[in-house]
């Protein structure tokens, strides 16, 4: 792509640009094209005055601007095709019925020249590919052989005249570059207006973006605004984990809770107060040890039925915190005991519930 040969547009030169980008070189400047142009105008004007230069229309024609060329730099098909004489080269249209007669492929052709509201550009074939030259892109565009008679149909459904170049074009260098080489391109070239205008709208983007930076002090401080702002929703999301989960937790000891209660109050008879009074404690506690003292001395006896050489489990008493066996169980105990015996009892009821349970 590099050996090729592209003008880009400028002002309206449009037709200096198709020139060289077909002939693949600075071959014509504005002033050569402007003197074409005069050269045209004047032999218009000759031709106007053999019919009197005191008739109405030659003073009309004098009026009129030159048709030819203009202030902007447009030059018409004349001033093309009279350029292209000067290298034997010549213009038919395309579309006209004496070249659709001879039925050639576009593809067996050179070149085409194409028209549409005063602005030209070229098509040419370089090497064995073809490649749209317009000075409207960035760069030459590839044309693929099959893409090619589409291309131009489109062209002619959007009100384009097509001119095909005969003749032989001078030799240049992309051209014997690439009858050994084929070349690829993997993105199109774009507009030179879109490529501008994304130029401008990047440099609109980084001027809002360094205010942004001067107003923030600059880029660090942004930064690490950023970052603290990460920490504290890492954090807290951290935190509502953690509260979910202890939640979850208390729901399940209270559930957990609850179960037991409701087995052990099946037993128990429920006091007025939410806690256990000492004095019923006491009570409590003393109808329990009444009633494993006859259990105790039942397996005291039948220990002593059991036939010797067989062994029996010792019954377990309950001790005071002087360790004596059997003494009164509200006599003397400490709080420790009163504790260890209350926990004893509701250990109790509970493995009766069981065992209950298990019977049903």
């Amino acid at each position: 792509m590099e050996s090729i040969f592209h003008e880009k547009q400028e002002g309206s030169l449009c037709a200096q640009h198709c020139l060289n980008n077909l002939l693949q070189g600075e071959y014509f400047s504005p002033v050569e094209l402007s003197s074409i142009a005069h050269q045209l105008d004047e032999e218009e004007r000759m031709r106007m005055a053999e019919g009197g230069v005191t008739s109405e229309d030659y003073r009309t024609f004098l009026q009129q601007p030159s048709g030819n060329m203009d202030d902007s730099g447009f030059f018409s098909i004349q001033v093309i095709s009279n350029a292209l004489k000067v290298w034997g080269l010549e213009l038919i249209l395309f579309n006209s019925p004496e070249y659709q007669r001879l039925r050639i492929d576009p593809i067996n052709e050179r070149s085409f020249i194409c028209n549409y509201k005063e602005h030209w550009f070229t098509v040419r074939k370089l090497g064995k590919q073809w490649f749209n030259l317009n000075s409207l892109l960035t760069g030459p565009e590839l044309i693929s052989d099959t893409y090619l008679a589409l291309f131009l149909a489109q062209l002619q459904q959007e009100g384009y005249s097509i001119f095909v170049v005969k003749g032989d074009l001078p030799d240049c260098e992309a051209d014997q570059l690439l009858q050994m080489i084929r070349v690829q391109q993997m993105h199109r070239p774009k507009l030179i207006g879109e490529e501008l205008a994304q130029l401008k709208e990047q440099r609109v983007q980084k001027t809002d973006l360094e205010r942004v930076l001067e107003a923030n002090d600059g880029s660090t401080v942004l930064d690490e605004d950023e970052e603290d702002l990460q920490r504290a929703l890492a954090l807290s999301r951290q935190e509502i984990d953690m509260e979910d989960e202890e939640a979850d937790l208390r729901r399940a000891i209270q559930l957990s809770m609850q179960g037991s209660s409701r087995s052990i109050s099946q037993d128990i008879p429920q006091t007025s107060g939410t806690h256990l009074t000492s004095e019923e404690l006491r009570k409590r506690r003393e109808a329990y040890f009444e009633k494993e003292q006859p259990k105790q001395q039942g397996d005291g006896r039948q220990q002593q039925q059991d036939p010797p050489g067989q062994l029996s489990q010792p019954s377990e008493r309950p001790t005071t915190s002087s360790g004596a066996p059997g003494s009164d169980p509200g006599d003397a105990m400490s709080e420790e005991d009163m504790l260890q015996a209350a926990v004893t009892m509701s250990l109790e009821t509970v493995r009766n519930n069981f065992k209950t349970d298990g019977k049903k």
